[in-house]
Order: C-alpha cells, then structure tokens, then sequence
C-alpha cells in the first residue's frame, strides 16, 4: 500500500502526550501508529485493520520496530470489535471518497472508498470508545470539510483546531486535518491553521521540512 506524502505530515502532527491507551483507526501499514510510536513510547496503541493482508504487513512492521511491545495490531473489522477499554487518543485516515467511483483494484478501493468503513461509522466508534477527557485525530479531504462539521456535531464531537493542507503555495487546500474532543469538552473559539507541503518551485516548504526531519532518511 502506497505511503503517501499527506499521511506523513498527519502523522508528523500526532500530539506528543500523557496518552497511554491509543487507537488506530484502519490502521493499513502501521504508519502512523509507527509514527506515533516514536514519539510516545510509553502509550500502549491498538492499531486495528479489516483488510488482513495490510493487518498482517502492520504487525511485521510493528515487531520489526523498536516499539513493538507498545503497539497491537488487531486484524478485525472495527464496527464490529469489541474494544474493551476507553482511549485517551483516537487518530485516523480514514475513506477519502465515500458515493464516488471505484477503480480496479479492490484493497485500493477499501482503503481509499467507503466499502469498508464509512466516514460516520469512524465518528461513531470515536464517539463510544474515546475516554470522556480524551482527544480525537482525522485526516480528510478538504472538499467535505461541511458534511464533517454536520456529521460531528451529530455525533456530539467538536472540532478544536482545524488544519488545512495545500499541495503547494499556489494550490488550493486539498486535505484538512482536525482535532477534536467530546462536545462537553468544546473550546470557545476554534483554532485555524494553515500549511503547504511544497513551495511554489517545488520544493519542500521549511515548515514540512521541520516536521518530517525526524522521520524522512533524506529531507
């Protein structure tokens, strides 16, 4: 499975915490429980994934790791595993392109469609599985960022920060990435932030650079 560039700055933005309990949500390869690891290499992170050939590259990935005592590669279909404990941090990448056309290829169409795990069925599991006082991730493509805050306030999740995501200086945002918390738990104001991962001749920005220096061999 392809490891694309957004998914490495998402990960590079997972919090450095007190977290011990973790979850992944479709976690395909690892990456960024992996990524999250490094950071905090004290949480305890379950990294769950329905499709079992990804599930089972994870758990290579995992144990071939200097945290593979920390993280648990869980080879299910998230609706309908039992989680039995609440997490102080849940993060996902989840479906990008939920009623759009498929392609060909079958595991690229469940990790990147809605055959496998709709957008609201994520909201729901964050919803009944995250601790009371606890902090949610998504990554997410830009163009639904208005059917994500309705489905989130349906969920009785609020948003604590938004950041938006360009390809370059001189495109448009294309990802979003969100943090947030149980409704109760709502900040008055909503942060904004904004990134671009390259400039305008191309080359990586200072700000993607610092992020991804303690992850990418050569930055």
């Amino acid at each position: 499975m392809k490891v694309t560039t957004d998914s490495c700055l998402f990960g590079s933005l997972l919090p450095v915490t007190n977290s011990i309990n973790v979850l992944d949500i479709g976690t395909g390869t690892g990456l960024l429980a992996l990524m999250y690891a490094q950071k905090n290499p004290k949480s305890n992170i379950d990294a769950i994934e329905i499709d079992a050939t990804a599930a089972s590259q994870a758990k290579e990935n995992a144990v071939a790791s200097p945290w593979s005592n920390k993280i648990n590669i869980i080879a299910a279909d998230a609706k309908h595993f039992q989680f039995t404990k609440k997490y102080h941090l849940i993060f996902s990448n989840p479906p990008f392109y939920e009623n759009e056309m498929s392609g060909n290829d079958d595991k690229r169409n469940k990790a990147h469609h809605d055959d496998g795990l709709k957008l609201v069925e994520v909201l729901q599991l964050i919803k009944n599985n995250m601790d009371n006082s606890g902090k949610f991730y998504l990554l997410l493509p830009y163009k639904r960022k208005e059917e994500i805050i309705n489905l989130l306030a349906q969920q009785k999740l609020a948003i604590e920060k938004l950041l938006f995501v360009r390809q370059s200086s001189s495109h448009s945002y294309f990802r979003m990435i969100i943090q947030g918390c149980h409704l109760p738990n709502a900040p008055k104001e909503v942060e904004f932030e904004e990134i671009s991962i390259k400039d305008r001749n191309e080359n990586y920005t200072q700000e993607f650079t610092s992020l991804l220096k303690d992850y990418y061999l050569k930055l």
